[in-house]
C-alpha cells in the first residue's frame, strides 16, 4: 500500500503477543537528520509513468521482479504489477515489453482482479519440462496466477499458465473476497532438500501468512494447494507493561507485504507494515523472531471516523531507529562470498536499509541508502511499495548488476493525476553506498 498519511499509531488493549526487546528512538527531528546523511544513488532509467485513473486503466506500479536471459543476459526482463492495471514486462532500457490485464470482476457487482505483488519461479517441473514462472497475487479474486516466461514467444513472453481451478487463498465464497481481505504479498521459494516449489502469500488487513505448494496440473497449467498458515501478532506487550497494537480502521490488523526467502538458509523476511521486520522458516514452523521496529513502534492514537485519519500521541521511546512505517518491498541481495543483505524500503521517510543476510550476525542493520534523481527529468523514489535486486550481470546496460524500485510519486508528474513507474539504478551505485 502507498505510505499512509498518517501515523498509524496505536489503541492500548490487553492481547497475547510476541515480546520483543525496546529500542530507543531518539526525536523526530534526529529521524530526519539521520535519513538525510544517508548515501544517495541515482536511477538509470525509468519506464513510462501509469495512472491510477479511468484514462489510464487504474494502473498503479506497485511491486518488480527481475527475470536473468541466462542465454543473452543483455535481453533480460523486469516483470512488474500495476494492481487494476495487471502486469506490466519491460526490458533492460526500462521499455514496455508487454501488458497483461487483470481478469475481469466474477459478476458484476464482484471485485475487480487486482495484481499486487509478483515473485519468479526457476525451473518448475511441468509435464512438458521445467519452466521459469511470474507468479502474482491477484488481491481481487484471492488467488495466484501463473505465467511461464519464454523471452522469444510471439505475442510476448509471458503466457498465462494458472490453472482456471485454483481455489481462493483465504476466502470460503465470493462475498468474503469481495471483502478482500485477500491474497497480497508474495514471496516465492523452492526447498533444495525436496525441489518442492511454494508461495508464501500474506492477506491482506489481517497478519495470516500461507504457505502454499505450488503444482502441475492439466494442460501445462499451475495450481496450488495450502499447507499450512502462520498468525503474526497484532497486539504487542512494551516494556512499560501496556499492550500496543497500531492504529487503523476499525476490524483492520497489522498486514504484512513485503517478503523475500533467502534460499541459503530457508528464512522468510516479512515487513508487518506497522511493525518492522520479521525472520522465520520459510516452511512457517517455529518461532518468528522480531529482528527490527519502525520508529513509530508502540506509539499510541486514537483513529477519527470523520477524517479517516488516526492522531498519533507521545511517543514512548520503544521503537526503532532505521526504518519508518511503512515497511514495505523486501528484496534479497546475495553476494558470490554468501555474504549479502536483505534491503527494506523504509516508506515513511523514502529510504532503503540494509540487514546482513547471515544469521550469525543476527541480521544486524549494515547501513542504508536513498534513490534521488538523476536529471530534472529523472527523479528518485518516493513513498517506494516494491523493489527487487539481482547481483548478476545483465549485459551491457548492468554488468553490475541491477536494483529495482517502485516510485509513488513520479515527477513532474501530470497535474492532478497520481502517477507511479519504476526506476532501473545500477547495483555497483548500490554497492559502493554500502561499503561508504
Amino acid at each position: 500500500m502507498n505510505r499512509s498519511t498518517i501515523v498509524r499509531s496505536a489503541v492500548v488493549t490487553v492481547a497475547t503477543a510476541l515480546a520483543a526487546a525496546a529500542l530507543v528512538v531518539p526525536a523526530e527531528a534526529q529521524h530526519r537528520a539521520s535519513a538525510d546523511t544517508l548515501p544517495l544513488v541515482t536511477p538509470r532509467a525509468e519506464t513510462p509513468v501509469l495512472h491510477d485513473d479511468d484514462e489510464g486503466g487504474n494502473a498503479d506500479a506497485d511491486d518488480p521482479a527481475i527475470w536473468r536471459n541466462a542465454a543473452a543476459p543483455g535481453r533480460s526482463l523486469v516483470v512488474a504489477t500495476a494492481k487494476e492495471g495487471g502486469l506490466r514486462v519491460y526490458d533492460l532500457d526500462a521499455r514496455l515489453v508487454q501488458s497483461i490485464a487483470a481478469p475481469p470482476a466474477a459478476g458484476e457487482d464482484d471485485a475487480p482482479g487486482r495484481f499486487n505483488n509478483v515473485d519468479l519461479v526457476h525451473g518448475l517441473r511441468l509435464p512438458s519440462g521445467k519452466a521459469d514462472l511470474a507468479v502474482t497475487s491477484d488481491r481481487g479474486h484471492d488467488r495466484l496466477r501463473f505465467y511461464r516466461i519464454d523471452r522469444d514467444q510471439a505475442g510476448g513472453p509471458l503466457t498465462d499458465v494458472t490453472d482456471p481451478a485454483a481455489p481462493p487463498v483465504f476466502s470460503q465464497d465470493q462475498a468474503e473476497i469481495n471483502d478482500q481481505r485477500t491474497a497480497y504479498g508474495l514471496a516465492t521459494w523452492t526447498d533444495p532438500a525436496t525441489g518442492k516449489s511454494y508461495a508464501l502469500v500474506s492477506r491482506r488487513e489481517r497478519t495470516s501468512i500461507a504457505l502454499l505448494e505450488l503444482l502441475p496440473a492439466a494442460d501445462g497449467k499451475v495450481t496450488y494447494r495450502k499447507v499450512r498458515t502462520l498468525d503474526l501478532p497484532a497486539s504487542f506487550r512494551l516494556p512499560d507493561g501496556t499492550s500496543w497494537s497500531p492504529c487503523g480502521e476499525p476490524g483492520e490488523l497489522p498486514q504484512v507485504e513485503g517478503m523475500v526467502v533467502d534460499p541459503a538458509n530457508g528464512m522468510l523476511y516479512a515487513g508487518q507494515e506497522d511493525i518492522g521486520v520479521w525472520r522465520m522458516r520459510a516452511d512457517l514452523t517455529g518461532t518468528p523472531k522480531l529482528i527490527d521496529k519502525v520508529r513509530e513502534y508502540g506509539v499510541p492514537g486514537v483513529y477519527d471516523e470523520e477524517t479517516e485519519e488516526c492522531t498519533p500521541g507521545t511517543d514512548p521511546g520503544f521503537g526503532g531507529t532505521k526504518v519508518s512505517a511503512d515497511v514495505e518491498g523486501l528484496t534479497l541481495l546475495t553476494e558470490s562470498d554468501g555474504d549479502g543483505y536483505i534491503l527494506a524500503s523504509s516508506q515513511g521517510d523514502d529510504t532503503f536499509a540494509a540487514y546482513d543476510r547471515e544469521l550469525e550476525d543476527a541480521n544486524e542493520y549494515e547501513g542504508g541508502f536513498r534513490v534521488t534523481a538523476a536529471n530534472d527529468t529523472l527523479d528518485g523514489s518516493e513513498e517506494c511499495d516494491g523493489a527487487a535486486v539481482l547481483n548478476a550481470p545483465l549485459g551491457s546496460k548492468y554488468p553490475n548488476g541491477l536494483l529495482v524500485v517502485q516510485d509513488g510519486h513520479d515527477a513532474p508528474g501530470d497535474g492532478e493525476r497520481d502517477a507511479t513507474n519504476f526506476k532501473f539504478v545500477d547495483l555497483g551505485k548500490v554497492m559502493d553506498a554500502l561499503d561508504n
